[in-house]
Parts: C-alpha cells; structure tokens; sequence
C-alpha cells in the first residue's frame, strides 16, 4: 500500500458541494491499495500511521504520535498514487489494485482505524473529491508498506 500522510491543523473532504469528512488537528491520510495487497499490510501500516512521531512536543521536538496527541484521521482513498510516469506523459495505473479489491482494502484500512482511534472521518470511495487542508509544518511523508 501506498499512503501519503500530511499533518494538518484542519481538513475536509467534499463530494458535490457537501462536506462528508472533516477533522481539526491530525492526519490527512491519502490511500492506495496496489496490486497483491492484503488485510495484513493494511493493518499493519495504520500500526505504523498511529505511532508515528510527527507531532511536536512541549520542547519543539516530534516526538509524540496521533495517538500521543489525540488528533483527528481523515482517510482518503486516492488510487493515482500508484501512478506509472516512466512509459510517457500520460500515467499508468496498473500497479493500483482493481476496483472492487480496492475499495475492500480501504474498507478494511477505514474499519481497522475506526476500531483503534477514536476520530475517524473518510472520503468516498471512487467519487469525484474535492480536497482541503491546511498543511501544520509543513510535515509530507510519503509510505509504502510491504508484506
């Protein structure tokens, strides 16, 4: 799996015109399941996204988790992070897992959040997204998760 995670003081996510995911101070999590992807490397990046040590501590320093600081997870499913450029201008997806796996992993993905952090908002899956955020840092940090 591939995810980028962004800390943010606030984010949103909107389908036609209507805000269906929001949180304040957290993680902006955007989500790819790839091709040969199971529950188990689902489950085990969230591991590593809720330990994670990017929010500052009292001395300036990351060194406290979501967990630690309890903020928010907003949780989008983005299948063009798996994006091929190599071949030409135009991107190849094929590495990206097929539709219906897809969207079972991030299920899965959602599912397995919501039982361990108690503030989990998402986006739709396969809809047309508009995304918001206002990037705390800023802090990107891209991940790819192997079994």
């Amino acid at each position: 799996m591939i995810t980028v995670l962004q800390r943010v003081s606030e984010a949103r996510v909107q389908v036609d015109g209507e805000i269906i995911g929001q949180i304040d101070h957290g993680l902006l999590v955007l989500l790819c399941a790839e091709q040969g992807d199971t529950d188990a490397v689902a489950d085990k990046l969230l591991a590593k996204i809720l330990k994670l040590r990017i929010f500052s501590d009292e001395a300036g320093k990351m060194n406290l988790s979501l967990q630690d600081v309890g903020g928010g997870l907003l949780v989008v499913s983005q299948f063009t992070l798996a994006a091929d450029v190599a071949g030409g201008n135009r991107p190849s997806f094929t590495q990206a897992a097929r539709p219906d796996e897809g969207r079972r992993l991030y299920e899965h993905f959602v599912a397995q959040a919501r039982a361990a952090h108690p503030m989990v908002q998402t986006g739709r899956f396969a809809a047309d997204m508009k995304v918001a955020l206002i990037n705390d840092g800023p802090i990107t940090i891209p991940i790819r998760m192997t079994a």
